[in-house]
């Protein structure tokens, strides 16, 4: 059976050069970077040479690169201690953000009382500028905004520098979950005032299990973990030395190969969308996952002619057939009412409709995506969905 691997936004191959770092780090570098010993010093060196090297992508300080298990921790670290610590009253953010968000938003506001405000979105999903500064011209209290620069689902970029000081204008701390981006944009962060951002190293052909915190100096974030004082006192507990140095070599390559790669990337969308078009009537693209310009290249959200009865056969046929993606709409999930982000910013029409999330990497190819345009036009045809 043709298997074909359409789901690099929920997680990403291995880079061959990236498993040959984490193997060689796992027979050589079994030392605690806290040991004061040889073996000790030795993965110390190897995880600030990690921490350079990162930093270096971003134009940041070493020291401002926090490792973390990935994105849901780097994120909670921020939010949490923001609010904890820094005196944070006041949140806005998206009702379209990922969970990592929402979720911490709202225990932030059982716990902690957070005042949280959602701003403005238009058809697609895009941030209402406008609405942004009134809401931060609204209120007094310390502000932090949080707001994802790639959105995972429906591939929207927000404007990070004008977001970054529409901030500063107003005194505010501002927040983006990166975790789609790292790996995929430039991004510099001495040139955009962004306070804090996460990452996440399987999201660009790096190891599960591995993020980091972008924390701007001097910020007064704590710990949410205690037991040590790893990590600059702000994240306690031995480093994964192996899956950060796997981390790092995935994010050098990445941005090695950055042009490269979009552009192939773009292309094979750019295909996958003709052909949809061409061979499924009534298609339509989700959010702005169809413009270019206003949209990751690395994803395709789908909305598909089909009736709500059949659509819950959709990804089983898929599956069936070798081929991997993620659902995307309320009809298909069975829990917890389907897509927050499609629910958002769908016609209650189109929520009737499947829709499904098709993300691509430099492993993929036009062949695959005529196979899975054929599949999917064989399924209509024959009412098989």
């Amino acid at each position: 059976m043709k298997k074909v691997y359409f789901d690099s936004a929920a997680t990403t191959q291995l880079r061959d050069e990236v498993i040959n770092c984490i193997t060689e780090v796992l027979k050589t570098e079994y030392g605690n970077p806290s040991s004061t010993h040889s073996y000790g010093r030795s993965s110390k060196s190897l995880l600030e040479s990690a921490r350079k090297d990162i930093a270096k992508h971003l134009n940041v300080s070493a020291s401002e690169i926090i490792f973390t298990s990935g994105g849901t921790e780097a994120d909670n670290l921020i939010l949490v201690s923001a609010v904890r610590d820094l005196g944070v009253k006041r949140i806005i953010s998206s009702k379209i953000e990922h969970h990592a968000i929402l979720h911490t938003l709202e225990w932030l506001q059982k716990e902690y009382g957070t005042e949280v405000v959602y701003v403005n979105l238009d058809n697609c999903g895009h941030v209402d500028h406008g609405n942004l500064e009134s809401l931060l011209a609204a209120s007094s209290e310390k502000t932090l905004v949080s707001l994802m620069h790639v959105n995972n689902e429906v591939g929207n970029v927000l404007d990070l520098k004008a977001v970054a000081l529409l901030c500063k204008k107003h005194n505010a701390l501002f927040h983006s979950d990166t975790v789609q981006s790292v790996g995929h944009f430039e991004l510099d962060f001495s040139e955009i005032p962004i306070d804090f951002a996460a990452a996440a190293a399987h999201k660009f052909h790096g190891p599960k299990g591995a993020g980091f915190a972008f924390i701007r100096k001097n910020s007064g974030l704590r710990s949410l973990i205690h037991g040590g004082e790893q990590e600059r006192g702000l994240r306690a507990g031995t480093e994964a030395v192996y899956a950060i140095a796997g981390m790092a070599e995935a994010l050098k390559i990445s941005y090695q190969n950055l042009e490269k790669e979009r552009n192939y990337i773009t292309e094979l969308k750019s295909y996958f969308k003709e052909q949809l078009s061409a061979n499924i009537p009534g298609v339509k693209f989700n959010g702005s996952c169809g413009d270019n310009e206003r949209s990751t290249y690395t994803l395709l959200n789908v909305c598909l002619p089909i009736s709500a009865e059949k659509a819950m056969l959709l990804l089983f046929q898929l599956d069936l057939k070798g081929i991997a993606c993620s659902k995307g709409s309320a009809c298909q999930s069975g829990a917890e009412g389907g897509s927050h982000v499609l629910n958002a910013i769908l016609s209650a029409e189109d929520l009737q409709k499947p829709s499904l999330r098709f993300s691509f990497s430099s492993f993929n190819t036009k062949e695959e995506v005529d196979y899975v345009v054929a599949v999917l036009k064989e399924f209509i045809d024959n009412g098989i969905i």
